[in-house]
């Protein structure tokens, strides 16, 4: 959901037949990798987004109704859930961008080494988490838990071990249909080919049961974002053009009545409703700001920190959810509300480094080592 290792990959105009031959080497001539620190930033502001929500607006194990207990911060953190629908437009952008120019089999195993070493931690993490604090969260089985290390639970009908964890099934849909393209070998007319036929099957399929197979592939609530972070990085590789524009239009018209239904139901998870206004602008924000990363408009930003801040979004967004409810739970009126709130989040922060430099990275470098020998 959530590449880290992001580069840009040229603006410069490339016509066809280069392009095909482009594709084919993975990169035009004379094109030099660079990285994009801004989608960094954008990913870590994402998830500190879906964090402020948890914490501050949908309840976050505190034992008083969590609008009193913040009055000032409830009316910006109810609609941090919308973190997660910018996490989709940068994973659409960046999946295309990094796996342009490889093998099938190569993206595949790029995907596992990706996702699965932080996520294997955080669910065994969060279960022991469960098990010994007394913060109120029910015990998962050791059915379900093994189950959840598969990533596959939805597709079992098997609860999450974390909830923040039903994302990670949209990217995983994400990577099967896109696998589609890259073993077809990636160009421009055949992405956007792909793009379109996503986008008329989503509109198709909008309207179908939501236990219908083929709706639940396509996922038409969510593919928007993918298909309008595919669209961008092609005028961030090529050059921005009026089919382009037209799709990322389509895609932000077509997401708002499935944001819109999602506002809804935060009504019921927070106990408290919310004006809907927000969410337009804030969707709207989010396909601003990409298209700008997109358009290299914000190229300048290239503070080299901003590569560390990028490294915690996926264990912090792996780890903070039950495991900082618990916290709350347990630690709650034993010490002031908000520094509790800033030692769990600054502990939520260095757990999350700790997880990418001594288990992401290791564990990464020997699975994509023992993938390889296959």
């Amino acid at each position: 959901m959530l590449d880290q290792n992001i580069h840009d990959g040229g603006t410069r105009e490339v016509r066809e037949p280069r392009e095909d031959r482009a594709a084919r080497t993975g990169r035009a001539a004379g094109e030099r990798p660079r990285r994009i620190y801004l989608l960094d930033a954008l990913r870590l502001i994402a998830a500190l987004a879906v964090l402020s929500y948890h914490y501050m607006a949908r309840g976050g194990g505190w034992h008083t109704d969590v609008k009193a207990v913040f009055p000032t911060a409830f009316p910006f953190a109810a609609y941090g859930w919308l973190g997660v629908q910018l996490f989709f437009l940068i994973s659409g952008f960046v999946i295309c961008m990094s796996c342009w120019g490889k093998s099938l089999r190569e993206f595949f195993v790029s995907r596992v080494v990706r996702l699965y070493p932080a996520y294997w931690f955080a669910v065994v993490a969060t279960t022991v988490t469960v098990a010994v604090i007394p913060g109120g969260a029910s015990r998962p089985r050791w059915s379900d838990v093994l189950t959840n290390l598969t990533m596959l639970q939805e597709a079992f009908g098997v609860e999450h071990v974390d909830g923040a964890y039903w994302s990670l099934f949209a990217e995983l849909r994400f990577y099967l249909l896109f696998a589609v393209v890259a073993w077809w070998g990636l160009t421009y007319r055949r992405v956007l080919l792909f793009a379109c036929v996503w986008a008329a099957a989503s509109v198709l399929y909008a309207r179908a049961p939501v236990d219908d197979p083929i709706r639940v592939l396509i996922m038409p609530d969510d593919s928007w974002y993918f298909i309008a972070g595919i669209a961008l990085y092609l005028m961030h590789r090529f050059r921005p053009n009026l089919m382009l524009w037209g799709v990322v239009l389509l895609c932000f018209c077509s997401s708002l009545p499935f944001a819109l239904n999602t506002w809804k139901n935060t009504a019921t998870y927070m106990g408290h409703a919310v004006p809907s206004w927000p969410v337009v602008l804030i969707i709207a924000a989010s396909f601003g700001v990409m298209a700008l990363v997109a358009t290299k408009d914000l190229s300048f930003i290239r503070w080299r920190w901003l590569s560390y801040a990028g490294a915690l979004t996926y264990p912090l967004y792996l780890l903070h959810q039950v495991i900082g409810r618990e916290l709350f739970s347990l630690l709650d009126g034993r010490m002031p509300t908000y520094a509790l709130l800033a030692l769990v989040v600054t502990g939520m922060l260095a757990a999350a480094w700790l997880v990418h430099r001594f288990v992401e990275r290791p564990l990464g470098r020997r699975l994509k080592h023992g993938l390889a020998q296959l």
